[in-house]
Formats: C-alpha cells, sequence, structure tokens
C-alpha cells in the first residue's frame, strides 16, 4: 500500500511506513441519538443543563440538547478505528488541539475526513508517530470538531 506523495487512501491496512504527509481517508458516518447522550452523561458524569435540559439549551441559544464535545470526540476515534483505511496502530499518545466549531444535536449524523500532518519515528527507529489531523462535519458538511491525534504505529519492516 505505498505511496508516492499524498493521496486519497484507499481500503486496506496501512504500517506507518506505507503513509505519507497528505495521505488522508474519510471515514464512514453515525448518527448521535438521544441514547448516546444520556448513556455518556451517567458514565462521564457531566450531566450539564446544556446536555440534559431541552429549555436550558435553547435559552442560550442552541436548538436543544446539545452532545458532549468528548463524545463527538470518542465516536470519531471509534470511527477512525473501523474506517476502511485501516491504520496499523499501537496506541493512541494523545490528543490535542481539539476544537468544538458547533454544536452536535441528537440526529446529526457526523464523520470525518482524517489527514497525516506529520510523521517521525521513535528514536529507536522500530516503530513510528504520525500526527493525523482531523475535520469533523456533520450532515450538512458544517465543521463541528476539528484537532489532532498523535499515534504510535507499527512499521511493516524493522
Amino acid at each position: 500500500m505505498s505511496t508516492s506523495g499524498s493521496s486519497h487512501l484507499a481500503a486496506g491496512k496501512y504500517f506507518y511506513d506505507d503513509l505519507r504527509v497528505g495521505d488522508s481517508f474519510a471515514t464512514s458516518r453515525i448518527t448521535v441519538t438521544e441514547a448516546h447522550i444520556v448513556a455518556f452523561a451517567g458514565m462521564s458524569g457531566d450531566f450539564f443543563d446544556v446536555h440534559m435540559d431541552d429549555e436550558f439549551a435553547r435559552a442560550q441559544g442552541f436548538p436543544g440538547r446539545i452532545a458532549h464535545g468528548l463524545l463527538g470526540l470518542c465516536l470519531v476515534d471509534g470511527l477512525k478505528n473501523r474506517a476502511e483505511a485501516q491504520l496499523q496502530a499501537v496506541a493512541s499518545l494523545g490528543w490535542s488541539d481539539w476544537s468544538f466549531k458547533a454544536p452536535i444535536v441528537a440526529g446529526d449524523s457526523i464523520g470525518a475526513t482524517i489527514t497525516v500532518d506529520q510523521m517521525r519515528l521513535t528514536s529507536a527507529g522500530d516503530r513510528g508517530i504520525v500526527q493525523l489531523a482531523f475535520d469533523v462535519y456533520n450532515q450538512s458538511g458544517v465543521t463541528v470538531q476539528c484537532g489532532r491525534n498523535a499515534l504510535l504505529m507499527r512499521r511493516a519492516r524493522g
């Protein structure tokens, strides 16, 4: 699956050595439901009114209750891991510069475009670290979240 230059990654398995800065892929989509929002509130302990009370959320200028920002991040990480372009990861090393650009409401269908932003080998050279840039959008094409994820990846050779 080696590429020369940047490209859209087709379905398949990709090791660190197969990637180039600028390579990208799109995830599938997931529809955010009331059940997601309520379950996330219970799991996280975040029962802030904007997530649980339609009237309160509307009074703040939202169309109704909104999903937790971190719920959106969690769902998009799952979409990344189920994408047709499978990155041969060892572990996530962290998330950075994550921004909540627009609300996610129940009924929104979100997906992401993920782009290889930076790459470097570990000091031992046996693995690579890839910085992925995420653009998360809803069914209307509105960017709802964006940010970066550092991913420790296996090498095809070495």
